[in-house]
């Protein structure tokens, strides 16, 4: 028994010795883990140029002048001589109503003014006549006085008829409306044979000035400051982006800052002012409104998509010449229309990340896709963003 039990702890011992060996050199050959494959990612440069600083709004083109048409006198219309829809200029005869009424008023002024001038004549004659038997003595103070008032009241009655007479001639006028603009004409409101009256609604025709015309938009008023320092180095340009209309923008100037703010909204009124030849601006129309305030030069330009925000503010991943990405901290002047201006944490040249950040930590290793330009259109901004100008 004793024998037996010597033997059983030295088997167990070269047991585990065994083991031990066999784990330790397995061990040895094993081989390390491979390292994580690069992130695909795709990605942009960073560019140096000039970049207009910009306020955007909607718009609604409006006519330059309109001029609602309405008859001042009461008659029978009795001619149109323009078509709805038609260009008319200033000064062409649009409508005309039934001038005999008129005419003969007028016929029966310059009567009157006939007989009275006949009468002041004699009244006039009177008055000689007896301005000298008075200076004789043979008629009294009383009767010359009466003379003397009969020449002036004749006097005054001819003065009225004359103003009858004037009176009937603008009458007989009114007879006859022209067109006060250069306009385009609307719907006719009322049509040839029917009775109208002065001044009565519905208006005659609506005329529209639409060259040159007003886009009306507004900004907050947050934006004024700016607009108006800007606005005080000369006129500031406006563009009126015309949906589904491929030929570009449609040009002016502004010319028009509202005198107060509407305390309701708190926005204020601006217009700009286009030459509108090729009318492609129509009243009534919205418009995507783009007003220029200056041009910020040597401006670093990014596409916005490359920006993100973590806990420390924002930032891009920056590719370095080893293929690993560095977050980088950026400092932002304004964004908008898919690119931003940075004002600090970038150079020119450099290589940002633009999209695949979510697979990304500092250090990964990245594979570029095909790298994507920045747009080469000029950005927007709220003006009370910019900063360093």
């Amino acid at each position: 028994m004793a024998r037996t039990n010597h033997i059983r702890p030295t088997v167990l011992g070269l047991l585990v010795v065994f083991s031990w060996l066999w784990f330790t050199g397995c061990s040895g050959n094993a081989a390390a883990p491979p390292p994580p494959p690069p992130v695909s990612v795709t990605s942009a440069t960073v560019v140096q140029k000039t970049m207009p600083l910009q306020v955007r709004a909607i718009g609604s083109v409006e006519a330059y002048s309109n001029v609602s048409v309405k008859t001042q006198i009461t008659g029978e219309l009795t001619g149109v001589f323009f078509k709805e829809g038609d260009d008319v200029k200033k000064g062409q005869l649009l409508f005309t109503l039934d001038r005999r009424p008129y005419e003969a008023t007028l016929k029966q002024a310059e009567a009157a003014l006939a007989r009275d001038q006949a009468q002041l004549a004699n009244a006039q004659s009177q008055q000689n006549r007896y301005d000298s038997l008075y200076k004789a003595g043979v008629v009294s103070k009383e009767q010359f006085d009466q003379m003397q008032m009969n020449f002036e009241a004749m006097n005054a009655a001819v003065i009225a008829d004359k103003a009858a007479i004037e009176n009937a001639k603008v009458q007989l006028i009114y007879c006859s409306i022209y067109s006060p603009i250069n306009a385009r004409a609307g719907t006719l409101m009322i049509h040839q044979g029917n009775m109208i009256k002065a001044n009565d609604t519905p208006f005659l025709v609506s005329l529209n000035q639409i060259e040159p015309i007003y886009v009306t938009f507004t900004v907050p008023e947050q934006e004024l400051p700016a607009i108006k320092r800007y606005i005080a180095g000369g006129k500031l340009a406006v563009q009126a982006m015309i949906p589904n209309d491929n030929r570009g923008p449609a040009s002016g100037k502004l010319s028009f800052i509202d005198n107060a703010v509407d305390t309701t909204t708190g926005t204020i009124k601006l217009k700009g002012e286009f030459v509108n030849a090729d009318r492609r601006l129509w009243p009534g129309q919205f418009v995507d409104v783009v007003l220029t305030l200056t041009e910020q030069p040597n401006a670093i330009v990014i596409p916005s998509q490359a920006l993100q925000t973590g806990q420390q503010g924002q930032f891009v991943f920056v590719v370095k010449p080893d293929m690993t990405v560095e977050a980088r901290p950026v400092t932002v002047n304004r964004t908008s229309d898919g690119q931003t201006v940075i004002d600090k944490g970038l150079s020119q040249g450099e290589q940002i990340v633009t999209d695949g950040q979510l697979r990304l930590v500092p250090g990964s290793k990245v594979e570029l896709k095909q790298a994507v330009g920045t747009p080469s259109s000029g950005t927007s901004a709220s003006a009370d963003k910019a900063r360093g100008e």
